[in-house]
């Protein structure tokens, strides 16, 4: 963090502290206090309360489709292995802080509160290339592709949601397999097609 510019050493404290905290009833001042500045350096480089929230969760969700990369088997991996190893990662218990302010700071923004509703922009859109591409590489078209990814965000954030409200992670991470389950039968059929299709 040493080698961050102000703005950026802001905003790693900030992430830290309100993925500890919430949001919910949190000032400024007392973000300020808690991270060694004064509110009015918070206003400086993020516009106010609203601005700062969303720097923070568009730079949390920017840091998960990075880590994406990262985290997935290697090339020649089935289907499902990815799936379960990107579930794997996102649902690690060492990354619900940051799920719980993702799912905190989304919330607010479906209620129209000020400022937040610009946290919607992209929230889904920005998945969708990177997800429809491993659809694609099964020989799905461009537009099945796109649709299963954008079923691929729903399923697992709504999984997510589940895991952080109930705690359930044995029924939770079963209904993820069920889903990569029906995701592995529709990728092997395809695969399939395409393999035995003279064109």
């Amino acid at each position: 963090m040493a080698g961050k510019d102000p703005k950026g050493r802001l905003l790693e404290a900030a992430i830290e502290h309100i993925a500890a905290r919430g949001v919910s009833d949190l000032s400024l001042r007392e973000l300020a206090a808690a991270i060694g500045t004064s509110h009015r350096m918070l206003i400086h480089h993020f516009g106010g309360r609203e601005g700062l929230w969303v720097e923070v969760i568009r730079t949390v969700e920017e840091r998960q489709r990075a880590a994406l990369a990262e985290v997935l088997p290697e090339p020649g991996a089935s289907g499902g292995d990815v799936m379960r190893q990107w579930w794997r990662h996102i649902s690690d218990p060492s990354l619900w802080p940051n799920e719980r302010l993702f799912f905190e700071l989304y919330g607010q923004a479906l209620q129209g509160r000020p400022g937040t509703v610009e946290l919607l922009d992209g929230i889904v859109d920005a998945w969708l290339e990177p997800a429809a591409q491993s659809f694609m590489a099964y020989g799905l078209s461009r537009e099945e592709s796109f649709a299963h990814a954008r079923l691929g965000v729903a399923v697992s954030r709504g999984l997510l949601l589940d895991l952080l409200a109930t705690g359930n992670r044995e029924a939770v991470d079963a209904a993820m397999d069920a889903y990569i389950d029906v995701m592995e039968r529709r990728l092997a059929t395809q695969l399939g097609q395409v393999l035995t299709d003279p064109d």
